[in-house]
């Protein structure tokens, strides 16, 4: 009798699995070849399957990883955001069981010693995100976040099954500084805009936000020594609004939002030129004495800080303090651009005190590529934006270089002559002129080695809304994370467009007012992603 129930629970129990099998088998199979992430990964070999990711999948996370943890439960979120699946979170010395993922740091690529570098691997039965630090853990989900349907972005968009293609992704960065700037100064945008901004970096694996706190018509970030700069000195911008500022909390809100997702904020506080707005609110740091007016133009080059007296050094040094406690990042940026109003003598001395200033408080200055003329050395960043030279007389002098060159990183140029936002001082900049160029074949005689990293700054005398920012930095910010993420010779514009191109859905789902532009083949996502196809074909 036991026998019989023996035999007869085995042939019930391999009925069940031959169904369960054949349901998951009806799913065709996919060609992870044909994904569209960008950044371009290093390595992609399909395997040719399909993962299923359903209610029933929980996320496994190597014991003892509190960096790997945060990774899980930011995963678990968007996809409870988008699916409702309640996806459990345990800690596991093993590989867990069948249908689930699992966050460790055992990596088979022992050579790569990159802390951003991660392995994505999916076979039909578990998903795994291997990494070298809790960075690539993060990188390595934004990868996963791209092979699913664009619905991930949006709030109980999708339902079950979730289909994932099988393979192998092996991928880590060219350069170690990949950001964008974004000038609140002009005018100014809240917490809640820059919190945006951030999830977009985020999202194409970005790591640095330069922010642009002050400048002739605003600014922006609270002094407690200097109270009036905020009081008086935020109370406008471009074109008369009524301006605005971060108070220190705010500042501390933003700087703790983008570390959750690996990015570092880098202060700037723009000197001696673009200083209106401070000149405006304490005489004293003017050479007559007397304040200015306030300033809701867009000139430049008019503006300069008092060089020669000491109370504009006492300024300087309790603005980097403030600031600098409140920043964990290892960068400060100086300004120093345009300072046409400063005698050369005078700006190199002042340059010179200012970057002691900055290293006083143990930060590394980084200076637009005029500052290159001060005695600057490899302790110093310069940012390349204008003139070669420049660039090359601070690699000369031993500094890193940061490659943002204006006639193709510079957001806020039009797209072309009908483009309504904008400006076009440097020229127009369709999307393939955004990413076809290379950082280390842009400067004769600066080569990778010389540089620090990619920036695509966005300045805002023609932006006010988040609209706005939205138009200009998409879809050209996915090239300039491309960029600065993958090899130059793995980069073909022709490639790229068709996986940009395939990102109009995310962008929807997103809400991202994105430019249309005619030089890139959108459609609809997914050669492999079939899935309402294939909704009905597992039950």
């Amino acid at each position: 009798m036991k026998m019989r129930i023996s035999i007869l629970t085995t042939l019930l129990l391999g009925g069940f699995f031959l169904i369960l099998t054949s349901c998951r088998e009806s799913y065709p199979p996919t060609d992870m070849h044909r994904n569209s992430v960008i950044p371009k990964p290093v390595s992609v070999v399909a395997s040719n399957g399909t993962f299923v990711l359903d209610e029933g999948t929980s996320i496994y996370v190597q014991t003892g990883n509190e960096g790997l943890k945060k990774s899980a439960v930011y995963l678990a979120e968007m996809l409870r955001n988008a699916t409702g699946f309640e996806l459990e979170i345990e800690e596991t010395d093993d590989k867990p069981w069948r249908g689930n993922i699992f966050l460790t740091s055992n990596v088979s690529e022992t050579e790569n010693s990159s802390k951003e570098y991660y392995e994505l691997n999916i076979t039909e039965k578990l998903v795994t995100i291997a990494s070298t630090g809790a960075e690539g853990s993060f990188y390595g989900i934004q990868t996963l976040r791209q092979l699913l349907p664009a619905g991930i972005e949006t709030a109980g968009a999708l339902e079950e099954p979730l289909l994932l293609p099988t393979g192998t992704i092996k991928d880590w960065p060219q350069y170690e500084y990949r950001g964008a700037m974004l000038d609140v100064a002009r005018h100014f945008f809240d917490v809640e805009t820059v919190k945006r901004f951030i999830d977009y970096l985020a999202l194409y694996k970005m790591n640095f936000l330069h922010l642009h706190l002050t400048d002739d018509q605003g600014w922006r970030i609270e002094i407690e020594s200097w109270p009036n700069l905020t009081k008086h000195g935020g109370s406008t911008e471009v074109g008369g609004g009524e301006g605005g500022y971060f108070t220190k909390a705010d500042y501390k809100e933003i700087i703790q939002y983008a570390a959750d997702k690996h990015i570092t904020i880098v202060p700037e506080v723009d000197m001696p030129g673009h200083t209106n707005a401070a000149l405006a609110s304490y005489p004293e740091l003017n050479c007559d004495g007397k304040a200015t007016d306030l300033y809701t133009g867009m000139k430049v080059g008019f503006s300069t800080l008092c060089t020669d007296k000491e109370v504009v050094y006492e300024f300087v040094d309790d603005v980097v303090r403030e600031i600098s406690e409140m920043t964990p990042g290892p960068y400060f940026h100086i300004g120093g651009d345009e300072s046409h109003s400063t005698e050369q003598d005078d700006y190199v001395y002042f340059i010179n005190r200012a970057m002691d200033i900055v290293k006083s408080y143990g930060k590394t200055m980084i200076g637009w590529d005029e500052v290159a003329h001060a005695e600057i050395n490899s302790e110093d960043v310069v940012q390349y934006w204008s003139k070669e030279e420049n660039a090359s007389l601070g690699v000369e002098k031993g500094a890193k270089v940061l490659i943002s060159p204006a006639k193709h990183a510079y957001l806020d140029m039009k797209y072309d002559s009908t483009t309504v936002l904008g400006l076009t001082w440097a020229g127009v900049t369709e999307v393939d002129k955004a990413y076809n160029w290379s950082p280390e074949k842009l400067v004769d005689g600066i080569t990778k080695e010389n540089i620090l990293g990619v920036e695509a700054p966005l300045w805002s005398e023609t932006v006010e809304t988040l609209d706005d920012i939205e138009f200009l930095i998409f879809p050209r910010l996915a090239g300039h994370a491309e960029v600065g993420w993958t090899a130059s010779k793995d980069r073909s514009w022709d490639e790229y467009k068709e996986r940009l191109g395939r990102h109009q859905n995310r962008f929807k789902a997103l809400g991202i007012d994105f430019y249309q532009s005619p030089l890139v083949p959108w459609q609809d996502e997914g050669d492999f992603f079939v899935q309402e196809e294939n909704k009905g074909t597992s039950e």
